[in-house]
């Protein structure tokens, strides 16, 4: 089952690396590479996927004795695995080698030196085949940092027993859950509206489908211009129009999923990992409920969704970098992205793998997902963007509180704040 983004992250203050390294360099001893027998071991830290063992295993074969690939099993949590990650790159623990990152924190591993560059054909190799958007989150100042293993993006979940057609923008989907309020039927709009992450890539998709900017292209300054405006404008209107779920503002991913399975909603906006789970433990409804792209803010204007998704880097302080990026380049290759996407339902990043015919089953919304990604929007890239989440997802909550220009005024100058590592955040 796909994991939905990583998303589940409690609000809390996130540390900045020179925070981290400062707090917990002293306490940790740097750990030995552990080569086996004259064989280097790559230890690869990566978050919990249940078949990835499998990967590293074809990838060890192929290696011939060369390395050995070992799994090390980073926590669950998206902030845990990053603390761990950073309390040892600090530390200048060469017993790292292959790190699993997620997209937002790239930029930020790449600013503080702690990976190496993908260069010459292994830069090509990586760049090769892969979907735009996933590579925009692996590069920092023009430079490859990381190679996408995995992608995801949202759909528009739907009742096909209640509207004919889904709704191409949120007016309209809006309009249409009021419509079913007043017939009696399941009308709820059930999506994530917490104060965490998923909140913050919520109002990002916002601002990409409304052609807006949060930060310049140069991850220096706050923009917040007139697209930001209108889409703090949709979420105010969205959150006020009595389709919500009560919990709306305390909902996050798997919550949603739980609302929508109860008969709750007609509509939900989610991860592809709603669709096996409804499969299991809704079979009755699962057959009435079908997929569409995300909706837009204008009509005739296609959304875009913002992605998630892992990257692979190498550790600069690896023993073995010729190794590890050659097993990096294994664990990614289309090969075993397509066994990862069949049997983890981890959406691909190299775009032939969508047209694999194997992948006909295990991802029948495989069509509406490559659209998308194909006119992805990203996260704000900056090496202080979990400052800059914390800050959005702050005062983004409760989205029913918004004003939408007073709002924006206020996120800008804390943005900017954070860009340039001022202030205390929330």
């Amino acid at each position: 089952m796909a994991e939905p983004d990583r998303g589940r992250r409690a609000h809390r203050v996130r540390l900045g690396a020179a925070a981290v390294a400062v707090t917990l360099l002293a306490p940790l001893a740097a750990c030995g590479a552990g080569d086996d027998g004259g064989i280097p071991t790559i230890n690869l830290y990566y978050t919990t996927e249940q078949n990835i063992q499998k990967v590293v295993d074809d990838c060890n074969a192929e290696a011939g004795g060369r390395y050995r690939i070992v799994y090390r099993v980073l926590p669950r949590a998206a902030d845990d695995q990053r603390v761990q990650l950073v309390r040892r790159l600090a530390a200048e623990d060469t017993g790292m080698d292959i790190l699993g990152l997620d997209v937002t924190w790239t930029q930020e591993f790449a600013s503080a030196g702690w990976l190496l560059e993908w260069t010459g054909e292994r830069r090509a190799e990586a760049e090769r085949g892969t979907l735009a958007g996933p590579l925009e989150t692996a590069r920092y100042e023009g430079r490859l940092y990381a190679a996408p293993k995995n992608t995801n993006v949202q759909l528009l979940w739907y009742r096909s027993d209640l509207v004919q057609q889904p709704p191409r923008t949120w007016d309209e989907m809006i309009r249409m859950a009021q419509e079913l309020r007043g017939q009696g039927h399941p009308y709820r709009v059930v999506t994530m509206g917490a104060q965490y992450e998923g909140l913050v890539v919520l109002y990002n998709t916002l601002v990409a489908s409304a052609g807006g900017r949060i930060i310049d292209d140069d991850g220096t300054r706050a923009v917040f211009d007139e697209g930001a405006v209108r889409a703090l404008e949709v979420l105010h209107r969205f959150a006020t129009a009595g389709i919500t779920t009560s919990s709306f503002s305390n909902t996050i991913e798997d919550q949603a999923r739980l609302d929508f399975q109860s008969g709750q909603g007609a509509f939900q906006l989610n991860w592809p990992f709603v669709y096996p789970a409804m499969q299991e433990a809704a079979p009755e409804l699962a057959e009435k409920v079908r997929w569409a792209r995300y909706p837009g803010i204008d009509p005739g204007t296609p959304s875009r969704v913002t992605i998630g998704g892992f990257n692979l880097g190498v550790s600069r302080y690896t023993q073995h970098p010729d190794e590890s990026f050659d097993a990096a380049a294994c664990i990614r290759n289309a090969e075993h992205q397509k066994f990862s996407a069949i049997n983890d339902g981890v959406p691909p990043t190299i775009e032939s793998v969508y047209a694999e015919p194997e992948m006909a089953e295990a991802y029948p919304m495989r069509d509406t997902i490559l659209e998308e990604l194909k006119d992805a929007a990203t996260r704000p890239r900056s090496p202080a963007y979990q400052n800059i989440s914390t800050v959005l997802s702050a005062m983004l909550s409760p989205p029913s509180s918004i004003d939408p220009r007073e709002t924006a005024e206020r996120m800008r100058e804390a943005t900017q704040d954070a860009l340039d590592s001022k202030g205390v955040l929330p």
